[in-house]
């Protein structure tokens, strides 16, 4: 059996001056996590977001919920 990597990404819309995450959601199919880490401190620490959690901020960040203006 092989243990399937994170394959980390980071959005095209990350272009701030190096405030970004990276995430890894080809593991929400297989374990139903989504890694998320600091893109600057690729060694550190990672978070594991159920996949269901991350699908429902990534639809309230495209909702606009959490719109400030």
């Amino acid at each position: 059996m092989t243990t399937e990597s994170p394959r980390w990404f980071k959005s095209s819309y990350s272009n701030n001056g190096g405030d970004c995450i990276e995430v890894a959601a080809n593991l929400a199919a297989s374990r139903g996590i989504v890694p998320v880490r600091d893109s600057k401190v690729a060694g550190g620490p990672v978070v594991a977001v159920p996949a269901t959690a991350f699908a429902a901020f990534v639809a309230g960040v495209r909702g606009g919920t959490f719109d400030t203006v």
